[in-house]
């Protein structure tokens, strides 16, 4: 379970999957096959960082970074870089906590160069700051959510854009945002007059997670946390035709026990689900798939930081206890699984890793993880609190691939289309 969403939930590349292969089953159109000088280009980045409540500062500025090459070389390649990004959920009104004037000061810092913001993203002033912006360039739009019409994807809006902009050029390296059909990942590319193509974020994602569902090397090894069952199922149903083993953790696994007819406390489960998880058990025995389920848990007697806490056998969960973590017998068979691995993708911590008393299952997979990449294992950390878990231990640079996006990325692993990638031109 992770403390900040209630759940359980850009690396050195050491090896590569089938370079020579479409992406996504579509080859996209790339920044390196663009006419860029002097165009103006409308990059749709995920500057989407997280803010301190009390000083409004951000906390984490992976995504920024993670942008960072694909701004480069739009900048040294002479093109007039034309930033849109959202921050959060205003719904359609400007909200002061959520506007980009921290992100355009990071920026500036990173790249060494002043980032000028508009204080919208349509409108006059935004064509008279495109207007004056030189070759390599660099101008940050306000938040596009701060209008309705950008999760709507509507019409006017997509056409205020392209014109206020004067796109030339369009380039998708949102990778976070590319399952969401909205104006700046589907609308402007379908109206912009020239090409619309994938930065260098987007198409690193794309290798990735395609080379997991077109072609992993084996033996291939899935990693899935998270507190709902109804969430992942869809993901694990569809990596049971893929891994060799899928290691369930987080608090869903309860729903698994509690489906095996063992008592599980006060620790979350779906009710609802327990016939779903039961399936997914045997589906996986059909096709030969091993499944690791957590054999102990570290429980407590409430879910805060500081409860009373003990290790126990997942057969004997007292009631009003709460599993908060995997404890080390689990671990040793987590790790036992992946002595092999040659990929394995990771989505969702073990357990409250933000808590000391409940981090240890997270941070051991995650230490695990990375001595298997340094022995050329392919490691991708799939998006969301298992992210945040590495970034906090200061090892995201030990793993082959940090996913940048959580909802993207389960969606690609189901198999779905993201609307974002097939917006894009065919190479």
């Amino acid at each position: 379970m992770s403390l900040r969403s209630l759940r359980w939930g850009c690396a050195k590349v050491s090896r590569s999957f089938h370079c020579g292969k479409p992406l996504y089953k579509r080859a996209v159109g790339s920044l390196g096959t663009s006419d860029l000088k002097g165009k103006s280009v409308f990059v749709r980045a995920d500057l989407n960082v997280p803010l301190s409540k009390e000083t409004g500062e951000i906390t984490d500025d992976t995504r920024i970074r993670s942008s960072v090459p694909t701004i480069q070389y739009l900048r040294e390649n002479g093109a007039r870089v034309v930033l849109t990004s959202h921050l959060g959920r205003p719904k359609g009104q400007v909200v002061d906590s959520m506007t980009l004037a921290p992100v355009a000061a990071r920026l500036s810092e990173i790249l060494g160069t002043e980032v000028e913001k508009a204080n919208d993203c349509i409108g006059d002033e935004v064509s008279t700051k495109v207007d004056a912006l030189k070759e390599g360039g660099v101008l940050l739009l306000e938040n596009l959510r701060f209008h309705k019409g950008e999760t709507k994807n509507d019409a006017t809006f997509n056409q205020a854009l392209v014109d206020s902009t004067k796109a030339e050029v369009y380039v998708n390296d949102a990778f976070g945002t590319s399952h969401r059909a909205h104006s700046s990942t589907v609308g402007v590319p379908g109206i912009v007059s020239g090409p619309s193509v994938a930065g260098f974020l987007l198409e690193k994602e794309i290798k990735y997670l395609s080379g997991v569902l077109e072609a992993p090397v084996k033996p291939f090894v899935a990693i899935i946390g998270g507190a709902k069952v109804s969430t992942k199922l869809p993901v694990l149903e569809s990596l049971l035709g893929k891994c060799d083993k899928l290691v369930i953790g987080g608090a869903m696994c309860f729903t698994f026990y509690k489906a095996q007819g063992y008592n599980t406390g006060n620790s979350l489960v779906e009710d609802d689900q327990l016939e779903a998880a039961l399936d997914l058990l045997k589906k996986a025995k059909a096709a030969g798939v091993e499944v690791v389920l957590p054999t102990d848990a570290v429980i407590a007697t409430a879910f805060e930081e500081n409860a009373e806490f003990k290790t126990v056998s997942v057969t004997e969960i007292p009631d009003g206890w709460i599993g908060l973590d995997i404890g080390c017998e689990s671990i040793s068979t987590i790790n036992n699984a992946l002595a092999d691995a040659q990929t394995v993708v990771w989505n969702g911590p073990m357990g409250v890793f933000e808590w000391a008393n409940f981090n240890r299952g997270t941070f051991t997979v995650a230490e695990t993880l990375a001595e298997r990449t340094a022995a050329g294992c392919i490691t991708i950390v799939g998006g969301g609190d298992s992210v945040a878990a590495v970034e906090k231990m200061g090892i995201s640079e030990k793993f082959s691939h940090i996913s940048t996006g959580g909802g993207a990325c389960l969606e690609m692993l189901e198999g779905k289309a993201l609307p974002g990638v097939l917006a894009l031109d065919e190479a």
